[in-house]
């Protein structure tokens, strides 16, 4: 898909499903294996095999996986295994008209995404909990912009973790107007509950990609998350933007024709599961109580609401 952006300087109760189940050293040693591992080239590969057209073998596959991670095919606007011309177009399934409604409050907010909620709460002196105990630095997650952490200073996140069983398109919170989109390098650690909790700062040292958008509670920001076997990361308007994996971070600004989103409307998607940040600033909006770690969600599940006006600050 051609860009219209010009190029610029508490976790509940694990399932088997969402982590493999190890306690104490096994834990531990799962989670300084993946130290070692070539973590780009094992995803790459997965880039490489999930668009590979078997169709003597694919259906099969899909149904194991789907059984395997319990993914409800009805949902799916193509709910037969044989449909899908390759695994990476069963993982970005499409859903059925109707599965994932908006909410009616015209202030609230809608969950961008399935899964289930990490943390949440507010940002502290411009960091973010990652998990119990180990918390990062906002401008560190933004790829070092010390500016555009500040817009987000002592405003509120939640990270939500997409499992292997979850639908993997990712959709607008409100609607806003693309200002600009950051690639950052990193590594590609896991970011299931167990490796999260084990590696310090892990959102702010893996690959991401950074949408930054102005609404009318101010300033927004989905920062989708990298990791392993995540074989891409897209968006609506750039198409794929990882692989190629990069060297250096990269900004791409706005262009003179405006980009602009609706609450609901997709935003982007992931191969594989990964984990989607949403930022809002100070003073912007107030999460239900609803919204707590541990909690599922679905897209277009009310999580909140704005409370700035309309004409908030640019």
């Amino acid at each position: 898909m051609p860009s219209r952006l010009r190029p610029s300087a508490t976790v509940a109760k694990r399932s088997a499903t969402d982590n493999p189940g190890f306690t104490g050293v096994g834990e531990r040693l799962f989670v300084l294996l993946q130290y070692g591992l070539p973590q780009h080239t094992l995803s790459n590969a997965m880039h490489w095999l999930t668009r590979r057209r078997l169709p003597w073998l694919l259906p099969w596959v899909i149904r194991v996986y789907a059984r395997l991670f319990r993914v409800d095919l009805a949902e799916a606007a193509e709910p037969s295994p044989s449909a899908y011309p390759t695994f990476n177009a069963f993982f970005t399934r499409a859903l059925r008209p109707g599965m994932r409604l908006m909410p009616e409050a015209a202030d609230a907010i809608a969950c961008p995404v399935d899964g289930r909620v990490s943390e949440v709460g507010a940002i502290r002196a411009e960091q973010l909990l990652q998990a119990k105990g180990q918390r990062y630095r906002l401008d560190s997650l933004l790829g070092g912009d010390a500016s555009l952490a500040g817009r987000f200073r002592d405003g509120r996140f939640a990270t939500v973790y997409l499992s292997p069983r979850d639908y993997h398109r990712i959709h607008m919170p409100v609607s806003g107007e693309l200002v600009r989109t950051i690639q950052v390098p990193g590594r590609l650690f896991s970011v299931n509950p167990t490796t999260v909790a084990g590696v310090p700062g892990l959102f702010a040292r893996n690959e991401r990609v950074v949408c930054l958008f102005e609404t009318a509670a101010g300033p927004m920001a989905l920062v989708l998350v990298g990791a392993i076997f995540v074989g891409s990361i897209e968006t609506v308007w750039a198409g794929k933007m990882t692989p190629p994996r990069i060297k250096t971070i990269t900004v791409t600004e706005a262009g003179p024709e405006p980009i602009r989103l609706a609450r609901g409307d997709e935003l982007g998607r992931f191969n594989m599961g990964s984990t989607v940040i949403l930022l809002f600033g100070a003073d912007a909006v107030a999460w239900t109580s609803s919204l707590r770690p541990g909690a599922q969600v679905r897209v277009g599940g009310s999580i909140g609401q704005t409370e700035a006006p309309a004409t908030a600050r640019a």
